[in-house]
């Protein structure tokens, strides 16, 4: 969509000044408010500058759109114009805007520098920005207005990184944003921004609908080129069926251009904003994203339990029947097939992962108090010792009733056979915590929790491992201060597919060990700890709560008999 036509050379730079931001006859003017904001705990001891423009058609009875500018005071003295002639018009809905600036750190003394902090903020590919939009900035500046909780009527814009920052806001909640505007936008190697091409095309699409604005001759530096990532995000957008527009020029890192269509790119944000437009959404009917293979249309995650510690070890026997442990309160629940949930066991020495044997009926737990494996008879409730001395993590059993189980402590991965022998079938990892078998059953892969990769070893005639490698190379949060992918419990489908639960999500991976698709948990949640499969309703934990999903998957069970996939397209 080109809204601007004239031709502009970088050496020129200089574009009429758009007829919408001019103020107009009859046009009614809102007004702005200023003040400071210098109480955050999330960006302590920072202060900044903002600014509040409300509408002249703002009426206190009903509920305004939002739109969020970062390093905000540089759009005071133009936004408001262009907004009321929008809203006058009735070509965007009556819109609150809430200018903020970064923070800054004041200077300790008369020789010391201020500690500036917009790349901290801005640039990071993380929720800390949006964590503090939403419960500081918003709270404090807009506590007297009756603003919209309404996700499609609330927007951000912002320009270089305050343009990746107002994407990153909107990326990380969309349940509280989805229209966003940027300017030569930040992209780049500075904070993780390189790598959202690649998510946009890897995580499940979100309702959002973005512009972008760049010109060719942007910001080439030792952190990569401004013009490039913009191009980037575009075709990662377009391949995954975001509703997504942009205007290409010959500028240079500035809001010249931005500003010259901006009052065009408002109406393109909130094209019929009273109709069909007024609900943003992803287009998997445009989309390339493995969501169309693996997720089910218009299924989501569904609450099956909550109100515990720390979920856990989800496992399913062939009746369909989910077991799960609760980590803190030392107990193991049952939900049954109808949805009813129910304790199963307590004071279980803070078992951890859980996992059914060929028979149905013989519950492996990883008990951490004193140090043990056991199991359990579902039936009567009685409980055997199956290893002592070992600090297990999560244990899996084989349809021919070997079991193996981590123990992260000793990096290692232990196997017990048919006849009860305990011994090691390999240390060779850098980490082990989640584990799990092949489809065919011929792997046994184990997470590593503090690196990026899940090991893979095939399984040897005795039980024990050979060819163990770093196989499956996992996402790991682009900005998060501990840099681990957090893997954790696994789960397998009969064509092969591996998922891992990470900080990121549910880490979907082919047989080669290459990520496709990424599944958040629901929004709000922490990210999941582990996953099981019942047929194609996949499980997972999410710190106290346990949700349930469809998926177009089938899961494979170690209890079953094995599976032997295709050969993987390489």
């Amino acid at each position: 969509m080109l809204l601007f036509s004239g031709v502009v050379t970088a050496q020129e730079e200089n574009y009429p000044v758009h007829p919408d931001m001019v103020k107009k006859d009859g046009v009614p003017t809102g007004t702005v408010t200023k003040g400071t904001f210098a109480e955050s705990r999330i960006f302590p001891g920072t202060t900044r500058d903002y600014a509040v423009y409300t509408p002249a058609g703002y009426d206190a009875a009903k509920p305004a759109a939002l739109m969020i500018f970062q390093d905000g005071m540089g759009y005071v003295s133009s936004v408001p114009t262009a907004f009321d002639n929008l809203i006058h018009s009735g070509e965007m809905p009556v819109t609150v805007a809430l200018f903020t600036n970064p923070g800054v750190v004041p200077e300790a003394g008369e020789n010391a520098l201020a500690r500036y902090n917009r790349s901290f903020e801005y640039d990071a590919a993380d929720g800390r920005y949006a964590e503090f939009l939403l419960t500081e900035m918003m709270p404090h500046a807009l506590k007297d207005l009756n603003i919209t909780t309404d996700p499609n009527f609330r927007g951000l814009c912002g320009s270089s990184s305050g343009g990746i920052a107002a994407f990153q806001v909107a990326w990380e909640r969309p349940d509280q944003f989805r229209r966003v505007f940027t300017t030569v936008g930040t992209y780049v190697g500075l904070r993780g921004g390189n790598e959202l091409p690649i998510l946009v095309r890897k995580l499940e699409p979100k309702p959002i609908r973005i512009f972008l604005q760049d010109g060719k001759n942007d910001n080439n530096l030792y952190c990569g080129s401004w013009w490039v990532a913009n191009q980037d995000m575009l075709a990662s957008f377009e391949w995954a069926g975001y509703e997504v527009n942009h205007e290409w020029g010959e500028g240079g890192h500035n809001r010249k251009h931005g500003n010259a269509i901006f009052p065009d790119v408002m109406r393109w944000l909130w094209q019929d904003w009273q109709g069909e437009g007024a609900v943003v959404r992803n287009h998997p009917d445009r989309s390339k994203n493995k969501a169309n293979d693996f997720l089910v249309k218009g299924e989501d995650w569904q609450l099956v339990s909550e109100g515990h510690g720390f979920t856990e070890g989800p496992a399913v026997n062939a009746a369909g029947e989910l077991y799960f442990s609760d980590l803190e309160q030392s107990k193991i629940w049952k939900v049954d097939r109808a949805g009813k949930v129910s304790l199963f066991q307590e004071n279980t020495g803070r078992t951890n992962g859980l996992a059914f044997a060929p028979d149905g009926k013989t519950l492996y737990g990883c008990q951490d108090d004193p140090g043990r494996l056991v199991s359990w008879d579902i039936d009567s409730g009685e409980m055997t010792v199956r290893a002592k001395g070992v600090k297990p993590n999560d244990v899996v059993v084989a349809s021919d009733g070997t079991a193996y189980f981590s123990e992260p402590g000793k990096k290692t991965i232990h196997l017990i056979t048919p006849g009860g022998e305990v011994k090691v079938a390999s240390d060779q990892y850098s980490g082990v915590n989640g584990v799990v078998l092949s489809a065919d059953q011929s792997l046994v892969y184990a997470a590593d929790f503090g690196g990026r990769f899940v090991w893979s070893g095939q399984r040897k005639a005795d039980g024990t491992l050979a060819y163990v490698q770093p196989f499956y190379h996992l996402h790991l949060p682009p900005a998060s201060v501990d840099v681990r992918s957090q893997a954790d419990g696994m789960a397998v489908d009969e064509a092969g597919w591996l998922l891992v639960a990470t900080a990121m999500g549910v880490q979907i991976c082919d047989q080669p060990g290459r990520v496709h698709l990424i599944v958040p948990s629901p929004i709000g949640q922490r990210h999941p700890s582990n996953v099981a499969f019942d047929g194609n309703v996949l499980y997972a934990t999410c710190g106290g709560k346990v949700f349930k999903r469809l998926t177009k998957l089938k899961g494979a069970q170690a209890w079953a008999a094995p599976v032997k996939p295709e050969k993987p397209k390489l």
